[in-house]
């Protein structure tokens, strides 16, 4: 065999494996993207799964944060609200000793004893206002369901309709809560009622 010939042959071996090296090298790349195929769709599912994990951790952060917020709330109210409960039940004791202490009596010396105790019922009031009580405003206000209760109705001509005529017990508030609405007398009289009579 010449040169020549030789030549030749190692050209068709060398183009016969560079063919050879040609199609491994496309077959790899099918290969790959077999194998890549399986990789980006899983990659697919890990990336929505994780963008679902993110929402639901974001939502539970914001629940705790809303949870924290309430509890707080709820807490202050707590606090500020702590007396109400005693200062309820000692109403009616309170109504009862400003009761006595403001009747009108002849005897001095139990007019002297009356003007003492009238000085510790308002030393008691003076210090619960100054935790938060007030009285429920009635003289010529008109009715207000939130802060009144009804308990009778009256016809006087010379005042308007819904005003308060006398109050018959004294209500509270407490740092704007009714502890004990006001029970009032209330004028039903108007222009109309008297047209119609």
């Amino acid at each position: 065999m010449s040169e020549k010939e030789k030549i030749q042959v190692e050209k068709a071996n060398g183009k016969e494996e560079k063919a050879q090296e040609k199609q491994e090298v496309a077959e790899k790349k099918v290969k790959k993207k077999s194998l890549k195929e399986p990789l980006i769709d899983e990659n697919e599912i890990l990336k929505s799964e994780l963008a679902e994990q993110k929402e639901k951790a974001l939502r539970a952060i914001a629940e705790l944060e809303n949870f924290k917020k309430r509890t707080l709330q709820e807490r202050e109210n707590n606090l500020k609200y702590s007396n109400m409960y005693l200062i309820e039940k000692l109403l009616p004791a309170l109504d009862q000793f400003n009761l006595v202490v403001s009747y009108d009596v002849q005897n001095q010396e139990l007019k002297n004893y009356l003007t003492g105790f009238k000085m510790i019922n308002d030393q008691i009031f003076k210090i619960l206002e100054e935790d938060g009580l007030k009285l429920v405003e009635t003289e010529g206000k008109q009715f207000d369901p939130k802060y009144h209760f009804a308990a009778e109705k009256e016809k006087d001509e010379t005042k308007q309709k819904g005003e308060i005529l006398r109050t018959t017990q004294t209500g509270y508030i407490y740092k704007e809560r009714v502890i004990r609405p006001a029970i009032v007398v209330v004028n039903e009289w108007s222009e109309e009622n008297g047209n119609n009579e």
